[in-house]
């Protein structure tokens, strides 16, 4: 019991072990959630015996959420760039499903603010990048 208790726990120790297991717990909820939406949302779309862009949109949405979930409990941390991989998803499903009947602002702003989040994603990138070149340096330095 006390070796399945210090697998749940991650080894960082600045984190009290409450912390960690209700962070766990809530990422498994989000987890069990989304599933279960998954499986609501198809419901829907078979009732409807419809597939448009926006469905699609919507399950993309649905599996970056479950991508994150995988990346947290492999890596123990979420990439920054996944929320806004989803953000950008989500933007693009909503000027999809909004873009007949949207203001022309409106819909300058949104692809505005998917400019600014494809910026952020990708200096985030690179940021990861020069992290990991930098661990892989100090593992051969030592």
């Amino acid at each position: 019991m006390k070796e399945l208790f210090e697998n749940l726990l991650r080894k960082d120790d600045k984190l009290h072990w409450t912390t960690v297991l209700t962070e766990r717990g809530i990422i498994a909820l989000i987890g069990i959630c989304t599933v279960f939406a998954i499986g609501d949302y198809l419901f829907g779309m078979w009732i409807a015996k419809s597939v448009v862009l926006a469905d699609l949109f919507m399950l993309f949405i649905f599996a970056e959420v479950v991508a994150m979930i995988g990346a947290f409990y492999n890596t123990e941390r979420i990439p920054v760039t996944l929320p806004i991989i989803i953000a950008i998803t989500a933007l693009c499903r909503l000027i999809v499903l909004h873009s007949k009947e949207m203001e022309p602002v409106g819909l300058l702003a949104e692809a505005g603010a998917i400019l600014i989040l494809a910026g952020s994603a990708y200096l985030m990138s690179l940021k990861d990048k020069l992290s990991m070149e930098k661990l892989k340096d100090n593992k051969v330095d030592k």
